[in-house]
């Protein structure tokens, strides 16, 4: 049998899947082992009871100063701006998509200038954000909306501009208007599609919520990431960026979820 024609069942998947996470968190103990086994003080791999006891600190003791626990209010502050991010950025790029997708008049009037900024980098934005916003939440929201919006704004027009012209030709024979096209033919099928672009925009949305929060901010995870990183402290570093990157796989799988069961005909069966 050919090994494209290899289907694993659902418990080979999980196994295959975690093997290659085990493996890795197995090197990383062994080398951290060997590290502090030369040198007792090395800070650049801790070791897994070093990091457990600096997360501690910041997630079960109040801080002295604000007496509130670091850990949580840095994970609600980016969590706000992300969120917030995403839904100004999923929002618009849906109305958009379906207008510049439907009406090729919109379509040849903003089409060009949604793919210039598309290819501006939006890091170099960054200094212009805080001037023109300033140092408060607005600057952070809007660079990931700058980030991520225009891709998925050309993400969505591209598949709304792509629907079958039969299925519109025979929806205005029966007196559809231009409307009825919009919320009865493009927007069904718009949506699983949306919901694809919004779960590959979490990656850039995550990395500009972090360059920003970096730059200009007194709370939130990617500010104490860069907060600590001047002493080194990879043992708070590292739990960081792993409880980063849960977030992020539980809002992919989120995503994926509800794009499964609210629109299950987008989906081929494994």
């Amino acid at each position: 049998m050919r090994i494209v024609n290899l289907k694993p069942t659902r418990r080979a998947r999980l196994i295959l899947g975690a093997a290659p996470l085990i493996i890795l968190l197995l090197a990383y103990l062994v080398a951290s082992g060997s590290r502090h086994a030369i040198n007792p003080a090395d800070k650049i791999l801790p070791t897994l009871p070093a990091m457990l006891a600096a997360m501690h600190a910041l997630v079960m003791v109040p801080d002295t100063m604000t007496g509130e626990l670091l850990f949580w209010s840095d994970t609600s502050a980016s969590l706000g701006r992300l969120g917030l991010g995403l839904a100004i950025s999923t929002l618009s790029a849906l109305l958009a998509g379906l207008t510049l997708g439907l009406v090729p008049a919109a379509r040849a009037s903003f089409g060009p200038m949604v793919t210039m900024v598309a290819v501006i980098p939006p890091i170099a934005l960054l200094p212009a954000l805080f001037i023109v916003f300033g140092l408060g939440e607005a600057a952070k929201v809007a660079l990931i909306v700058i980030g991520i919006l225009p891709v998925m704004l050309r993400d969505i027009t591209a598949h709304v501009e792509a629907l079958p012209a039969e299925q519109l030709v025979k929806a205005q024979t029966l007196g559809a208007s231009s409307w009825h096209l919009a919320i009865k033919i493009a927007l069904p099928q718009a949506m699983p599609r949306l919901i694809q672009a919004v779960r590959l925009a979490l990656g850039p949305a995550w990395v500009f919520l972090i360059s920003a929060e970096a730059i200009a901010a007194d709370v939130g995870l990617g500010y104490r990431i860069f907060l600590v990183r001047r002493y080194l402290s990879m043992d708070i570093i590292l739990p960081y960026v792993a409880w980063i990157t849960l977030l992020a796989v539980a809002m992919d799988w989120g995503l994926r979820r509800i794009s499964e069961r609210g629109f299950a005909w987008a989906h081929p069966p494994r």
